[in-house]
């Protein structure tokens, strides 16, 4: 903690503890030229075009932008490569990729069209070397670690793969750390059962692998208002907040809910 407000704290077993801002995450699921959005990872719509979509969001203020291809697993690839391209040319900001991402090379190549950091969910279930293997070639930093959500009983939630179609059998907290002792930098944690429904997030979720892992964790899935984003943060114990429904639909702008933040005490970066 300190003494203007509420702040993320950063520790594991092994690290020192330090204080870094909240981070605000405008999140874009992709299909296609589209920018989509749904319900339960389900019912998708078109709401616009996600480069229009990120420039926005950057000029909003923005602290990353999160690009998620959304079909990528289902026919084992990724196809935002252009998209980067042309997102980088306007957006100056870290740019996370995911959906589709098999290989090191699938990540090589996301990377050099500009992006900072790549998104590993189904790939990585299959096959968790995967993630020892990017952190080894690119750095733990880039390695981000993506997880699909769904309670099964109280304090307890399965993983998915493929946008939330397939179980997996295992336990996301469990997981969750096991991702990041092999080398993953951050974890993206999505509820299934908030994301699209502007419910709020699951915090108790969240809270189970914040406290189970070292590295930043990413909330996601069901920010419907300005009390929820400080719920996940002071209970759950959040280090960013991705959002898309409140964004897409202008529920709440970007300078908003950073205004907001900021007035009940939570750190965020000052633009």
């Amino acid at each position: 903690m300190i003494s203007n407000g509420v702040s993320v704290t950063l520790c594991g077993m092994t690290q020192t503890c330090n204080v870094t801002s909240v981070r605000l995450i405008p999140r874009l699921d992709v299909k296609g030229p589209n920018l989509i959005k749904g319900v339960h990872l389900e019912g998708l719509r078109i709401v616009g075009e996600p480069h229009a979509r990120a420039v926005q969001y950057y000029q909003q203020g923005a602290d990353e932008i999160l690009y998620m291809d959304i079909v990528a697993s289902l026919y084992e690839r990724n196809s935002l490569s252009h998209l980067i391209e042309q997102t980088v040319r306007d957006v100056f900001v870290p740019i996370t990729v995911g959906g589709g991402i098999r290989s090191v090379d699938d990540a090589v190549r996301v990377l050099r069209s500009g992006a900072d950091k790549v998104a590993v969910n189904t790939a990585a279930i299959r096959r968790p070397s995967l993630i020892s293997e990017m952190a080894k070639r690119l750095g733990s930093q880039c390695v981000v670690l993506s997880i699909e959500a769904k309670r099964q009983e109280a304090h307890q939630w399965e993983a998915y793969t493929d946008n939330g179609r397939e179980r997996t059998g295992l336990d996301a907290v469990q997981w969750a750390r096991m991702g990041v002792e092999l080398g993953a930098g951050e974890v993206l944690v999505t509820s299934i059962d908030r994301e699209g429904t502007r419910s709020g997030f699951d915090v108790s979720l969240v809270q189970a692998i914040t406290n189970q892992v070292g590295v930043p964790v990413i909330a996601s899935g069901g920010m419907g208002s300005l009390d929820h984003l400080k719920e996940v943060v002071t209970q759950g114990h959040a280090n960013a907040v991705a959002m898309a429904d409140v964004l897409h639909y202008d529920r709440i702008t970007l300078p908003a809910i950073r205004e907001g933040a900021a007035a009940a005490g939570i750190v965020v970066r000052n633009l």
